[in-house]
C-alpha cells in the first residue's frame, strides 16, 4: 500500500458527521443525554490524539482494509483528500472512549501510521 507523507483534515467536523453520531449514540443512551453530548461536540474545540490512544481508549478493534469504508478513505488520503474530525465521548461510567462517528476513518488512518495525530471533537 502507497504511504503518504501527510493525512490532510478538514478544520472542523462535516454537517452530515452530526446526525450520524445521533444515530450511533442513541443505541446507547436516551433521547435527552444524546441531544446533550450533540450540542457539547457541535461547540467543542478540536484537540488531537494518537490514532493507538485512540483505538486503546475506546477499546475497539481495528477493521480490515478490505472494508468498504476504510478503503473509500484509504483513496482519499492518498488522493490528499481531507478527512473529517472523529466525534467522541468519553464514557466515564465505562472508563473509555466511544467513537460516536469517524470509526473508519480512524482504522484508515491507522493502516498508515498508528503514531498518527487524528483532530477530534470530544466530551
Amino acid at each position: 500500500m502507497k504511504k503518504t507523507n501527510r493525512i490532510e483534515w478538514l478544520i472542523e467536523p462535516e454537517e452530515q458527521d452530526y446526525p450520524a453520531a445521533n444515530s450511533y449514540l442513541s443505541l446507547i443512551f436516551n433521547e435527552v443525554k444524546v441531544k446533550q453530548y450533540l450540542d457539547k461536540l457541535k461547540n467543542a474545540n478540536v484537540i488531537q490524539y494518537k490514532a493507538k490512544d485512540i483505538f486503546r481508549a475506546s477499546e475497539l478493534s481495528l477493521l480490515g482494509v478490505s472494508n468498504k469504508h476504510i478503503k473509500k478513505d484509504i483513496k482519499k488520503i492518498q488522493k490528499g483528500i481531507s478527512l473529517s474530525p472523529l466525534l467522541l465521548v468519553r464514557d466515564t461510567s465505562n472508563g473509555k472512549v466511544i467513537i460516536a462517528d469517524g470509526y473508519h476513518r480512524l482504522c484508515a488512518v491507522y493502516s498508515f501510521d498508528e503514531d498518527a495525530l487524528i483532530p477530534c471533537k470530544i466530551v
